[in-house]
């Protein structure tokens, strides 16, 4: 990671680490133990009447336990921000962190999974072993390929949701705000060219939740250039997203790709040249995603582009996935649904994009502090389950 010495990187009067010390994360009951008679209910003996009814119905799990609230955020510390394979230690402080998000915007008590770097194999049986405890499981920070793989087969083996956030609530953000982007420089989604830079967990789902939005000509470059007709040395992940992008056939590197291009993806960490981004075409817009350092910087971004946005807190238009996974999961655990369905994500997008009535250059997706969002995503996504759902401890 850093060669820096500890002396450097660790300061413990900084407030970041002061609002670190102890971990952000507690245990709170939600029944009273006052007396003799509560113990007796909460505990021995009344709670062997509530195992007994949950051993002849598991449904009842998702009433009588706290399974009907909790998600697991697992992790194995591989892919943690911007800072690579960190481990699972170092995972931890941005594991309770997204723990803390999850309760304050959506209600939701999540609970960190770190866990030691294992094979697939590894990770989903330990996955599975332990979902029974959870009404959903949160997979974050989990490097690619392994993360597809992962997740697509907790989803075939749990009856509870899998969702990858650095997948889907990266795509679910980034489709609201180009919903919104369009409209202010006067195009239509499915006529623009959208050039996505990274083929990673983000490049993937953003791609592929843009095909299914109706756009019809994304084209994918990674550090070796387009994803194009000419490439033989793809990864599955990588061969298998080139079948469904790439309508015109584009080789080369990514200048060549936004030759005329509308808008720019970025979620590699990589860095786009600016002689590059004086080929796209007129009324561009650019979303430099990667955090803390866009493959554009804001400031440059703006001289090419009519709307920027990036995943950053200080300029405008944050694509912050905090606006999607509260109330993803917020509906799907109300709900009973067994899975978030690509139907749900398309509808979490649109709903976060509606909440911008008038969108602008400086405003296309809604602050992460509008009470509206975790709300208003629950219902789009708990009103695509059956009725009845799928309850959580069934």
């Amino acid at each position: 990671m850093s060669a820096l010495p500890t002396s450097q990187l660790f300061d413990p009067s900084d407030p970041v680490f002061r609002v670190h010390e102890g971990g952000k994360l507690g245990v709170h009951a939600t029944s009273q133990l006052r007396d003799a008679t509560d113990l007796s209910l909460l505990y021995t003996p009344g709670v062997a009447q509530v195992s007994l009814a949950i051993a002849a119905d598991p449904t009842l799990a998702a009433v009588y336990t706290s399974r009907r609230n909790s998600v697991a955020v697992v992790s194995d510390g591989t892919a943690v921000l911007g800072l690579g394979d960190v481990g699972p230690l170092a995972a931890m402080p941005v594991m309770e962190g997204k723990a803390v998000l999850f309760k304050h915007f959506a209600d939701v008590d999540a609970v960190p999974v770190c866990m030691q770097t294992g094979s697939v194999d590894e990770i989903v049986e330990a996955v599975a072993r332990i979902a029974p405890t959870y009404g959903g499981i949160n997979l974050e920070d989990i490097s690619a390929p392994r993360c597809f793989e992962i997740e697509r087969r907790l989803q075939e083996q749990l009856d509870i949701p899998v969702f990858h956030d650095d997948q889907h609530g990266t795509a679910i953000v980034t489709l609201a705000a180009l919903l919104n982007a369009v409209q202010v420089v006067g195009k239509d989604l499915a006529e623009v060219t959208v050039v996505v830079s990274g083929a990673g967990a983000a490049g993937v789902a953003v791609s592929r939740i843009l095909l299914a939005a109706g756009v019809r000509d994304v084209v994918v470059a990674d550090s070796r250039g387009v994803l194009g007709p000419d490439r033989d040395d793809l990864a599955p992940h990588k061969e298998q997203l080139r079948q469904v992008t790439n309508p015109r056939g584009v080789t080369g590197d990514i200048g060549e790709a936004l030759s005329g291009a509308d808008v720019l993806i970025g979620v590699s960490g990589g860095t786009v040249a600016e002689r590059d981004l004086l080929r796209m075409a007129p009324r561009a817009v650019i979303f430099a995603l990667a955090n803390p350092d866009p493959e554009v910087h804001p400031v440059v971004a703006a001289r090419f582009a009519e709307v920027v946005a990036t995943g950053r807190s200080d300029f405008p238009n944050q694509i912050n996935n905090v606006l999607a996974f509260p109330g993803i999961f917020r509906g799907a655990l109300d709900a009973g649904a067994r899975l978030v369905t690509e139907e749900m994500k398309l509808a979490a997008a649109r709903a976060i994009a509606a909440l911008v009535e008038n969108p602008t250059a400086d405003h296309v997706v809604p602050s992460v502090f509008d009470e509206r969002v975790a709300p208003t995503v629950a219902a789009a996504v708990s009103a695509l389950v059956p009725d009845g759902g799928h309850p959580a401890g069934s």
